[in-house]
Formats: structure tokens, C-alpha cells, sequence
């Protein structure tokens, strides 16, 4: 497998980046017309932590860690690493001496559609990482791949310099043109769910606000004392 180390591509601006962390997983993949999504087998390993960079992307060979080697390289500040491989994977394939060298460069975090290890060690030195699984299996570093190319995770294409958000509840990736967008959609959406929160804390109920109660009328839903549903039940 030959490949390409791409330098200087084009990223979201910092500062909608970090506007963007602001909010979680769900209220940002909400904004973007429910899109954007990881799927669900890609974990942290840690808790209550959130952290949103531009992406830095590697595609390597499975068992094989040389192309996140020569990633660092292209890593700098306010980045975020993320690593698949060209069929599935989920040795080992980053560990602490990684973070190690990230943090030195201001690397924000890692997601991972691979193995990870040295869990408890990532976890005490704060870098804050996402995983497809945890492996203690160790790696090579004998074939080619490439660096700040489009990648795809779960049906998700995601190309260097795109904003990559993941917290307690996963992972979504923004299209760097979308970021600015993003973020006041994403604003509408808290200040929303902030209405609707005040409103249930009144007493007000999901039916009512949301006109859910034609709904059910809609779909045949019917409303039954329990003594009535019991006789019916019985005679039928």
C-alpha cells in the first residue's frame, strides 16, 4: 500500500472550533439536521470530558502504526487525530508515548475506528480519547498509508481540517464550511431546549407542548380506564 502525506490542508477557524465545544454531541448533530454521527461502537475512555479540534486524518494498515507516526509530524495546535484503517482493526494501535508526543503539540485529543492501550495512563495524563476497542496487541510499522486525506468512519466522510466534537456521547464530525453555521444553529438549539426545560420544570408535559396529543389521535391511539381495558381483554 503506497500513500500520501498531505501538509497545510485547509481547517475550520479556531475560533468556531472552539465555539463548537461549547455544546454537546447531540444538540450539535441535532443543529446539522441530525448528521454527522459516529456510530455508537466508538467509545471514550474516559468520563465528563468534551474536547473539539480540526482533524488531522490517518489511514493505515491494520496492525500497523507507521502513518500515526507520520502524522505528529503534521499536528499542531488545536488539532485532533483521527485514525482508520483500510479494513478492521482494533489492535492497539495507539498507546501513551502517542498522547505524549501530541501534547507537546497542542493536540486536543484522539478518536480512533482502531485498538487503543495504556487506557489508565491516557486517562491520568488528561489526554482524552476515543476508541473503537481496547487491545493490548501490539503493532508494527512496515506499510504505507496516508496522512490529511478524506477518510470514512461508519458511513461518515471526514477530511482534514473538519471540526470533530466528541464528548460522553460520542463523536460527529462538521464540515469545516459548516462550522460558523453550525455553531448558531447550535445556539438556537440550547436556548430552545432551555424553554422547553423551564416549561417541564413548571409542570407542562412533552403531549401538550408538542402537539402530541393529536398525534395519538392520528394513530388510533385510545385512552381506557383500567377496569374497561380488563373487561375487554377478558372477552375477547
Amino acid at each position: 500500500m503506497s500513500g500520501v502525506i498531505v501538509t497545510d490542508p485547509p481547517k475550520a477557524e479556531l475560533k468556531d472550533v472552539d465555539a463548537l465545544a461549547r455544546f454537546g454531541v447531540a444538540t450539535v448533530s441535532e443543529a446539522m439536521g441530525r448528521t454527522g454521527l459516529l456510530g455508537p461502537g466508538i467509545r471514550p475512555i474516559q468520563q465528563g470530558v468534551r474536547v473539539a479540534g480540526t482533524a488531522v486524518t490517518v489511514l493505515g494498515w491494520p496492525g500497523d502504526n507507521l502513518m500515526i507516526h507520520a502524522a505528529v509530524e503534521q499536528c499542531g495546535e488545536g488539532d485532533l487525530l483521527v485514525v482508520t484503517t483500510t479494513s478492521p482493526c482494533t489492535d492497539g494501535l495507539f498507546g501513551e508515548l502517542f498522547a505524549t508526543a501530541l501534547k507537546q503539540r497542542g493536540v486536543r485529543g484522539v478518536v480512533l475506528n482502531t485498538g487503543i492501550r495504556d487506557t489508565q495512563e491516557l486517562r491520568e495524563s488528561g489526554f482524552a480519547a476515543w476508541s473503537r476497542a481496547v487491545s493490548s496487541q501490539g503493532t508494527v510499522k512496515a506499510t504505507g498509508g496516508s496522512v490529511n486525506v478524506p477518510i470514512a468512519i461508519d458511513g461518515q466522510v471526514i477530511r482534514p481540517g473538519d471540526v470533530i466534537l466528541a464528548d460522553d456521547d460520542g463523536v460527529v464530525v462538521v464540515p469545516r464550511e459548516r462550522a460558523r453555521e453550525t455553531v448558531a444553529k447550535s445556539e438556537a438549539r440550547e436556548a430552545k431546549e432551555a424553554a422547553t426545560r423551564a416549561a417541564f420544570l413548571d409542570g407542562q408535559l412533552g403531549l401538550d407542548r408538542y402537539g402530541l396529543r393529536e398525534t395519538l389521535v392520528r394513530l388510533g391511539v385510545t385512552y381506557k380506564s383500567y377496569d374497561d381495558h380488563v373487561r375487554e381483554e377478558a372477552g375477547s
